[in-house]
């Protein structure tokens, strides 16, 4: 595997050239899948083909540095990335009705369990990791 190459471009060259490729990479997948007959596939085979292009690039090349930081400015905080997730989420919310409350319950429910139980094993796994850093604070300054 080789190292991320380097070179010189602007930030706003490069954030244009990455969209570009991003557009062009899923557009071509969308007139694909509807030559093949599959047109709600489009996203997934775009996205996988991203993916084997960059993977192969990565491989023979290495990927240079413009398209790193492009894509660090894009995806800030991953905010660009969810955004239709979020549009088509928030679409199909006002599309529900009467269910509206169910699946808003069931939302919640299944973001707040799994959030608190992820907490309790990190305050668990904090907590162990002190004790133990304490320990060996604590017997190497007696070996002093």
């Amino acid at each position: 595997m080789k190292s991320t190459s380097s070179s010189h471009l602007p930030l706003w060259l490069a954030i244009i050239i990455t969209l570009a490729m991003v557009i062009c990479v899923r557009e071509s997948a969308v007139i694909i899948c509807q030559w093949a007959g599959i047109e709600k596939a489009a996203n997934i085979v775009g996205l996988i083909t991203m993916f084997v292009i960059l993977i192969t690039w990565r491989l023979l090349k290495g990927l240079p540095s413009w398209l790193t930081h492009a894509s660090n400015t894009l995806l800030v905080d991953s905010g660009f990335a969810f955004l239709p997730v979020s549009a088509g989420a928030g679409l199909l919310l006002f599309a529900l009705g009467d269910e509206l409350w169910g699946v808003m319950l069931t939302i919640i429910i299944s973001t707040l369990i799994p959030l608190w139980g992820l907490a309790i094993l990190a305050n668990r796994w904090l907590n162990h990791k002190n004790d133990i850093d304490k320990t060996t604070i604590d017997s190497q300054k007696g070996q002093l």
